[in-house]
């Protein structure tokens, strides 16, 4: 499953990344990038069974007190 999931991930950049480049679309490329970094870091560990923490609890914790004042509820998970 790992092999699988790496080479769907090569075959994206090899697909993507020469377009972006002869194009001279740096930007995109930067963006690009920043994405397909994420999406690596986030579908290996998972693939390999790792548990990893849920975002919704770091953003209930960051926005749970704001919302608390606007809405006069707190937030539940």
């Amino acid at each position: 499953m790992i092999i699988l999931l790496i080479l769907l991930y090569l075959a994206i950049i090899a697909f993507e990344v020469p377009r972006l480049v002869k194009k001279k679309h740096w930007r995109d490329l930067v963006a690009f990038s920043i994405f397909m970094a994420l999406a690596v870091a986030i579908s290996l560990p998972l693939a390999l069974g790792a548990k990893l923490p849920n975002p919704t609890k770091l953003l209930v914790t960051i926005f749970g007190p704001l919302s608390e004042k606007v809405l006069g509820v707190k937030p539940q998970i």
